[in-house]
């Protein structure tokens, strides 16, 4: 199908003006025509994913402002690859957010009458559609300045969220998302600037054309600025624990999309076009990468809210990418890759179980739970499923990817003595995240049932919160027994782009 790159942009954008426009008729099955939708988009990003693995490379042209600004779209095997995950991702959580957005609603604005409940559950499904737009938006455009702009419409759309059905200080928490994102917003827009001075285009394919150039160094350093802003890396993380878990529960996922996609603009506009201008940083990053997975790991370990405990322990996981990227061989950053695509599976399914108990039991506070795992025996298995899946386990996609990425990184450690050190320390981090996550799940699910909760009707939730869920880790378990699927198109990208 010709246009299907712009369909995925286009088609949520469409459901959110209609959802918004005729809130007070389709308010009650807003989740249901937002998830379909997004249904419908993935089938299409399945079908061009199948069209790229057979070796096509779509590429669909539309002026904008003309050939400066344009507004053209790039499918490969990278692209393709995070968007088809990506929206699959949004359409689950749609599903997810059918009863928990209206339990958002009525938790922070009580009982309304019909009229006002309409309007903010549907603007609810209105605001969620945002991130599909900005997501597929950064994944496919072809010019710089598009992709600021689907950017920063992701942080717009999460400080509205935020601000209408978050939990503590939630105005507050939404100034200070907002206030961080325009932060790494300026290092992006200077870099995109700094750019054009030097190739007089805004497109990406433009960029290698400064390989060598002295300008590149501070062209890339001012980029990665925004970029370990966005991605929380020490130090620039202190955002992270306050607005992941002040957040409405049931967009969990997507925030960790949006800290983790800043690695595939990582990779596609600096590592893939300036990779030798790109090796001075290759060290320092890794350095940084290790020290934000430790220190994020013992800052998990010290929570006792289970929103801050999935919050923090996305400031560890993020950074394992980052580790694979900067060690700069193709096993490394196709891991790497993999590694982001599996993580923000995993930590969809484990932020959104800590919705399921905050849905089930009303309190956030992990030391108020304990001896869950009998009542709500599904919402158990999918905290073990995301453990798992974060902590690498088999048959889940986190096992093959860290074992690619590492495998690059100790390729590199033969030549580098502090990467192999850094690699050794990442390794090693893994165990930190089979601690705390298992660490949790002991805490939550097993033992006396907590007294508090002996005297509440506890069960699981519905199944439209429950069965996304699963479908997600499925598809982690598909492609942890195929990981080609995922690796050959990442492979069409960057192999042969970096030292094998």
């Amino acid at each position: 199908m010709s246009y299907v790159l712009l369909l995925s942009i286009v088609v949520p954008t469409v459901v959110s003006v209609f959802i918004y426009l005729t809130r007070y008729q389709t308010a009650r099955v807003a989740g249901w025509i937002t998830g379909i939708s997004l249904l419908f988009s993935s089938v299409l990003l399945l079908s061009a994913g199948i069209r790229v693995y057979r070796g096509e490379v779509l590429i669909e042209k539309y002026p904008f402002v003309g050939p400066k600004i344009s507004f053209d779209l790039l499918g490969d095997g990278l692209s393709i690859a995070c968007a088809v995950i990506i929206n699959l991702l949004c359409a689950a959580l749609a599903f997810y957010s059918i009863h928990y957005a209206n339990y958002r609603v009525e938790a922070v604005y009580g009982k309304l009458d019909k009229k006002t409940w309409c309007v903010y559950y549907a603007r609810y499904f209105s605001l969620f559609l945002g991130f599909p737009v900005g997501f597929m938006g950064v994944c496919f455009v072809k010019n710089l300045i598009a992709m600021y702009f689907f950017l920063e419409v992701l942080p717009l759309v999460l400080y509205f969220l935020m601000a209408y059905y978050g939990y503590i200080e939630r105005v507050r928490v939404a100034f200070m998302c907002l206030l961080w994102a325009g932060v790494g917003a300026v290092f992006f827009l200077i870099g995109i600037l700094m750019i054009y001075a030097q190739t007089n285009s805004f497109d990406i394919s433009e960029i290698n054309t400064i390989a060598g150039n002295p300008k590149s160094f501070w062209i890339i350093f001012v980029i990665l600025l925004a970029i370990l802003t966005k991605m929380a890396v020490f130090p620039f993380h202190s955002w992270m624990p306050w607005v992941h878990a002040e957040h409405p529960t049931c967009i969990a996922g997507l925030l960790a999309v949006y800290a983790n996609i800043a690695a595939y603009i990582l990779v596609r506009i600096i590592l893939l076009p300036l990779p030798d201008d790109f090796r001075v940083f290759s060290i320092p990053l890794m350095i940084m990468a290790v020290l934000t997975m430790v220190y994020g790991s013992f800052l998990t370990m010290a929570q006792d809210d289970v929103k801050r405990f999935a919050a923090c322990s996305t400031i560890s996981q993020v950074s394992y990418s980052l580790l694979g990227i900067a060690a700069l061989t193709t096993y490394s950053v196709e891991g790497g890759m993999f590694f982001f695509l599996s993580h923000i599976m995993g930590k969809t399914i484990l932020f959104s179980t800590a919705g399921l108990l905050v849905y089930a039991t009303h309190t956030r506070d992990i030391r108020e739970m304990g001896g869950l795992g009998a009542k709500m025996p599904i919402t158990m298995l999918l905290w073990a499923c995301g453990a798992m899946m974060l902590s690498g386990f088999p048959p889940f996609s986190g096992f093959p990817a860290e074992w690619i990425m590492f495998a690059g990184i100790f390729q590199k450690g033969a030549k580098d003595t502090t990467a192999m050190v850094t690699g050794i320390l990442g390794v090693s981090a893994i165990a930190l995240t089979v601690s705390y996550t298992f660490w949790g799940m002991q805490r939550i699910f097993f033992g006396p049932l907590a007294a508090n909760l002996a005297r509440q009707k506890i069960k699981d939730p519905p199944l439209t919160m429950t069965i996304p869920l699963l479908l997600v880790a499925c598809v982690s378990i598909t492609l942890g027994l195929y990981p080609k699927l995922i690796m050959n198109l990442l492979h069409m990208v960057i192999g042969g782009s970096l030292p094998s």
